[in-house]
């Protein structure tokens, strides 16, 4: 009897490997989702899976200490913030230590940062570091030799006391830089390559709720005197597209655009085109563990005409594509490789994502799945206006979760893009989207419309012909019918 449990556990082992059954340690730590039309969460397949933890120990660097910012330059230089230990630790492609950044000459003088909250590497290889402590904003270059410092900001708009924190910067192609400050409600600072202050951009004015406006009317004087006043509120990191637009994120929760898209005017351009806000979770909790909407403390720009936010609240990654639809979101908290204690900061690696945990002290990898490669590669087909590749992965992607709307509505646009109404029809009354299901058939209908013009036309001009022929007719009946009578009498 025992000999034959051992065949039968040795049949199934073999049988699993022969068929590509996961082993259970290769299981996701956490459930990978959407929101469908009614505001469900809808499950998909893993779009990332974790492959390393890479920590200051295992780069031989020493442990990392709160740990704040990553980046990661277009070659695939890999910059650590390392902000506990004021250095910044420079990685090359293989993910080995190049170099470590601690120190640099400043007017003679050997010079460093205090706790640094925040970098960014332009396109000319300078490295822009928020020495937040110091106040200033240090560009270096690609060696750590100083360049120039942004600080003590002067201008009419600043109060005659403003103290200049720097915690995140970015950079645009005309070496504009754009700062995030402690305390600054006015939008985000903007400066020229002279560090000369040129103002602020993309205010958030935050507006009272229902809710709000109805307590303040039933409070008392003291109890109004001690109200939240709604004023601007600050924002938490930032990035940069290839075409200078500024991604945003924002500190306030309560805001309903906590991701913007500015242009150079500072206006938000972001498209909200999807089922529900861009704003990470729709439905939480409100009270309790892991309650509140999603607080997003980092964003990245990753082309193709998607973005991903960082939600410190639930430790949750939410990819969007160009039109705000939710690609998928994943993440959690736990101990696990793939799930995180207090994630800051998230990056690209050629295809992977990288995640920087402060309170883990080291950086996740994943890797994308078939699922994850599927939908990035029809969004990017579709952003790119290769509709006929589009259809074909989106397709793919169906295969492997025949629930998934957005691929119904990937295939749709593609299928309008293409003139194909009809078929843009059936896929969007699929995908649940009547606003582009209205799009499709009024289309369809001024199409039938145009092509049956022409018979249109001929079957009524052939009816008027003929009903006038009529008419004639009738009347010379009718007049040699009265001639007749008159011949008789």
């Amino acid at each position: 009897m025992q000999l034959k449990r051992v065949l039968l556990l040795a049949a199934i082992i073999a049988l699993a490997a022969s068929i590509g059954i996961p082993a259970a340690s290769a299981a996701v730590p956490y459930e990978a989702y959407t929101y469908d039309y009614y505001g469900d969460s809808s499950p998909l397949p893993a779009p990332y899976v974790p492959d390393a933890a890479i920590t200051g120990e295992s780069l031989g660097v020493g442990d990392f200490k709160e740990p704040s910012d990553l980046y990661v330059a277009p070659d695939n230089t890999t910059y650590i913030l390392d902000t506990g230990n004021a250095r910044i630790i420079v990685l090359d492609p293989d993910m080995r230590v190049n170099r470590v950044i601690k120190t640099f000459t400043n007017n003679g003088k050997k010079d460093g940062f205090a706790a640094p909250q925040g970098l960014f590497v332009s396109d000319k290889n300078e490295l822009y570091v928020a020495d937040t402590d110091h106040g200033r904003v240090v560009v270096l270059s690609g060696q750590g030799e100083l360049i120039r410092i942004i600080a003590n900001p002067k201008s009419d708009i600043l109060p005659a006391d403003f103290k200049f924190v720097p915690l995140k910067v970015t950079v645009d192609a005309a070496d504009r830089v754009f700062v995030i400050a402690r305390g600054v409600f006015e939008g985000i600072m903007q400066f020229d390559d002279k560090n000369t202050f040129m103002g602020y951009v993309g205010t958030i004015n935050v507006s009272p709720s229902v809710w709000d406006r109805l307590w303040k009317s039933l409070s008392t004087k003291a109890q109004k005197a001690q109200m939240q006043l709604f004023i601007p509120t600050e924002f938490s990191n930032v990035d940069i597209d290839r075409k200078g637009f500024v991604y945003a994120t924002a500190i306030d929760i309560a805001s309903d655009t906590p991701i913007r898209r500015l242009n150079p005017s500072g206006d938000d351009v972001l498209k909200r085109l999807g089922y529900w806000a861009v704003k990470g979770d729709i439905r939480f909790r409100m009270f309790g563990n892991n309650s509140g909407p999603s607080k997003f403390t980092d964003i990245k720009v990753l082309g193709g005409g998607m973005y991903v936010a960082l939600d410190a609240n639930r430790a949750r990654l939410f990819t969007y594509n160009d039109e705000g639809n939710l690609l998928y979101a994943f993440g959690g908290r736990g101990n696990q490789l793939g799930v995180f204690n207090t994630p800051v900061a998230v990056e690209q690696i050629g295809d992977k994502l990288a995640v920087l945990d402060s309170g883990k002290k080291n950086i996740v990898i994943f890797r994308p799945t078939k699922f994850g490669t599927l939908v990035q590669r029809a969004t990017t087909e579709h952003y790119s206006g290769n509709d006929d590749a589009a259809v074909q992965l989106w397709s793919d992607v169906l295969r492997l979760n025949t629930n998934y709307e957005i691929a119904y509505l990937g295939i749709g646009k593609s299928l309008l893009m293409q003139k194909n109404n009809v078929k843009a029809m059936e896929y969007f009354k699929l995908g649940m989207s009547r606003k582009n299901y209205s799009v499709a058939y009024k289309r369809y209908r001024r199409e039938v419309l145009k092509e049956q013009f022409g018979t249109f036309m001929t079957v009524l001009l052939t009816l008027v012909v003929a009903f006038i022929a009529y008419r004639v007719a009738r009347q010379v009946i009718r007049r040699r019918a009265v001639k007749r009578e008159a011949g008789l009498s």
